[in-house]
């Protein structure tokens, strides 16, 4: 693995509060676990309310998808900036600041009687999530020693995340049913604002820094709009076609911009992202996998609960208990992984249960055409995949980093996971939609083998990783 060569500029850097007792860590991480859900279900909670959304704000049909495409949009843009925001100015500081911009977005997301506020609700509801999700999971990095320890309190974090993101399907139809829309995003209220307000108490208040802090502006507006072009690039392509002036013209800017950041990073004092830091091999396959891991997950997620209630005709909240189990074994893998890659070792874990999802995915090859069938149960062997494999490319991409780089390793893994579920997204529907012209189900057997063949392509990514490292490599 090569050795980064040291800076000759010194590194912003913050103070940073003593490690806490051992009785208080369980209370902290109970505390991001509960932050750490509820971004996680906003993910899918909306998707169930959006016919009820459009039947009463009067939206008119292309406009409805904006309300899941915007959250998308500023949540992948802003991840990285997010992360290192948390590095640079306290991981618990900008914990908070999220959590309350992510109350109030939610507040005026329920609140909303128009369109254009509901959308507006859903960007900031976006940023807010870009800064609690890499700070919740550098609080968690930094705050427990590499190894075991840490291993089990990542397990937990993707257990929580598994169930939160199966959950929002089915509180979502709980909720819609039997209240109303505005439910799905006042739930979020109280949650927000008293895991804001208990968090100085709890995880202890941030510190000023030491050092003058010296934010790369200029990579963080590149890499921003980057990776927001290429999110939107790729939720609109469905929409206006791949071949639409727009879609090429942010693909082409997203790809300038990104030349120009990985430029301007070599000759900044303190970069964004260290260049150093893309040559660990570890962050790298980490972040692959996170990447082919979002990939097969949001897009198996959206053809299902399609296949369920177009060709099956099973109602909303019925779509989402059959999805559950999926779930409950994510959050049971999040519980047992830690164990297994101390048995195991994490790249060996990681080969397991890719493999695990490429194996449930090719048995939905053969979903139904008619009828509820116990080949659905395979749901369960594909949350099993999903949650180890996002544990391990986790500890993969954080094992060896510095402290000062935790947050950004976080943003780094989140950005390839939703950037590869905005992939996902897209993509495993139009193979649907192009094999049986969105009548029948062949189309959503053919999008099952599309999304085996992505867990397939992180066995392998998984099984390379796993091989010893010469000598010669890893000096």
């Amino acid at each position: 693995m090569p050795v980064a060569a040291p800076s000759n500029h010194p590194e912003p850097t913050t103070a940073t509060p003593a490690p806490a007792p051992p009785r208080r860590q369980p209370l902290q991480l109970a505390l991001i676990l509960v932050a750490a859900f509820m971004v996680v279900l906003d993910f899918s909670i909306v998707n169930v309310a959006l016919p009820s959304i459009e039947r009463e704000l009067h939206m008119p049909a292309d406009a409805v998808q904006w309300i899941v495409t915007g959250y998308a949009i500023s949540f992948g843009g802003l991840l990285i900036l997010g992360g290192r925001a948390a590095d640079l100015l306290g991981r618990r500081r900008m914990f908070v600041i999220g959590l309350v911009a992510f109350a109030i977005a939610s507040l005026a997301g329920g609140l909303a009687q128009d369109p254009v506020l509901l959308i507006a609700a859903r960007v900031v509801q976006g940023a807010g999530a870009a800064v609690v999700a890499p700070a919740a999971l550098s609080l968690i990095t930094t705050g427990f020693p590499e190894g075991a320890e840490r291993t089990r309190a990542i397990g937990l974090y993707g257990a929580v995340s598994s169930v939160g993101f199966v959950a929002g399907q089915v509180l979502g139809g709980v909720l819609v049913q039997f209240t109303s829309w505005r439910a799905v995003f006042l739930v979020n209220v109280p949650v927000g604002l008293i895991a804001a307000a208990l968090s100085p108490a709890v995880l202890g208040r941030a510190a000023a820094a030491r050092n003058k802090i010296r934010l790369d502006v200029r990579g963080a507006l590149l890499i921003t709009g980057a990776v927001t072009l290429i999110v939107f690039a790729v939720s609109q392509g469905v929409v206006l076609g791949w071949t639409s002036p727009l879609v090429i013209a942010a693909t082409v800017v997203a790809a300038a911009a990104t030349a120009v950041f990985m430029r301007a990073e070599t000759r900044h004092p303190a970069p964004l992202i260290k260049p150093a830091l893309l040559h660990r091999k570890g962050l790298r396959d980490g972040t692959t996998l996170a990447f082919l891991l979002g990939l097969w997950n949001g897009g198996e997620m959206l053809v299902l609960s399609l296949y369920l209630q177009q060709v099956l005709h099973e109602s909303p909240l019925l779509t989402g208990l059959i999805i559950a189990p999926q779930g409950v074994v994510g959050f049971a893998a999040g519980v047992i992984g830690p164990r297994l890659a101390g048995k195991m070792g994490v790249r060996r874990l990681l080969v397991l249960t890719a493999a695990c999802a490429a194996a449930g995915f090719l048995v939905l090859t053969q979903l139904p055409a008619a009828g509820y069938s116990p080949v659905l149960f395979v749901v369960t062997l594909i949350g099993f995949g999903t949650a180890g494999t996002a544990l391990g490319s986790t500890v993969l991409a954080s094992r060896g980093m510095a402290d000062a780089d935790q947050g950004l390793v976080g943003g780094m893994i989140n950005t390839s996971r939703q950037i590869g579920a905005a992939v996902g997204a897209a993509l495993l529907p139009a193979v649907a939609v192009s094999v049986s012209g969105g009548i029948g189900v062949s189309g959503d057997r053919a999008a099952m083998f599309a999304a085996a063949l992505a867990a397939l392509a992180a066995t392998a990514v998984a099984w390379r990783a796993a091989r010893p490292v010469p000598a010669r490599a890893a000096t």
